[in-house]
Formats: structure tokens, sequence, C-alpha cells
């Protein structure tokens, strides 16, 4: 198996992780424009702050590499410790995805969950089938299904959390 090399993204210009998420979700947001595009907007907002806030946010995400190719980022947020890791952002390229790269992600941030004593690691996604890949890694991974609940007024998708014990 290749191994990841992951970096800070600050080694990029801004602007880099919004153009990788836009790459990433090109096919779901042309799929309903109108659903998807005001997501565009906080995907610009995050790389904002990833490289306005390098100490927090920026030091909460890394960017992913294939030998000097750019593969993807994983982001999170430990403001829940000791309990409580979340599970931000993992985002592979297209043209790398089904190559366990996403699961290496995840890997190195549970890693760094343990390396602060973080308990358990959750991550929310959607039960939309564009993200049925994302829900079958995570369960791959050793995460459970907690809950489910609604994504604001939409009625057509909701949220689905999973958790893992650290311990």
């Amino acid at each position: 198996m290749v191994r990841l090399k992951f970096s800070p993204p600050q080694v990029l210009e801004p602007g880099t992780i919004a153009s990788i998420l836009r790459c990433c979700y090109a096919r779901l947001v042309s799929s309903d424009p109108e659903l998807w595009n005001p997501e565009i907007l906080e995907w610009k907002q995050f790389d904002k702050d990833i490289y306005e806030n390098p100490e927090t946010v920026g030091d909460s995400t890394f960017l992913s590499w294939w030998g000097k190719r750019l593969v993807g980022f994983g982001s999170f947020d430990p403001r829940q410790m000791p309990d409580v890791g979340i599970i931000g952002h993992n985002c592979i390229l297209p043209e790398f995805q089904g190559r366990g790269f996403g699961k290496q992600q995840i890997s190195e941030i549970l890693r760094r969950f343990r390396t602060v004593g973080i308990a358990n690691a959750k991550v929310v996604t959607l039960d939309h089938p564009f993200f049925a890949p994302a829900r079958a890694m995570y369960i791959a991974c050793g995460f459970q299904e907690e809950r489910r609940y609604p994504w604001g007024t939409n009625l057509q998708y909701g949220f689905i959390e999973y958790k893992k014990s650290l311990g």
C-alpha cells in the first residue's frame, strides 16, 4: 500500500482547500445546483479561516501527498476534547479516490486525536447517495452509527452521526 505524507495547508496558497472541495463535490453540486451552491460559500469561508488562523483551524487541517502529488486533505475539530474529537472534511481528489487514501486520512486524524488524549471520534455525513462511499469507509474504519437527524428544513436528506471509541 502506498503511504501518504501529510503537511500543513500553509505550504500552498490560500484557495487550495476551497479548490479541492469544489473539485471533490463538483458532481454533487451539478446534480442539484439550487440545493448545493450555498455550500460553495461555506467552503470559501473555511479556506479563509484556515489561512487566517494557522494556530487553530489551520493546525486542525492537513494536506495529503502521494509523492509530490496533492491527493486531498483532512480536517478535524478538537475543541470538545478530551471527550470528543470531530472529524471534518475528508476529501480525496476524484482521480485518487478508491485507493484507500480516505482511510489513511481518517487514520491520521485518529492518530492525532489519540496523541492529545481524545477518547472518542465522531463524524457526520448525509444520507444522500453521493455520500454512500464515505459512510461505508467510516464503518470500515470501525465507526458505528449513533443517530440520525434532519438537515434543517430539508426533508429529502438528513444527517447520520457515527462514533468510534479511541480507548
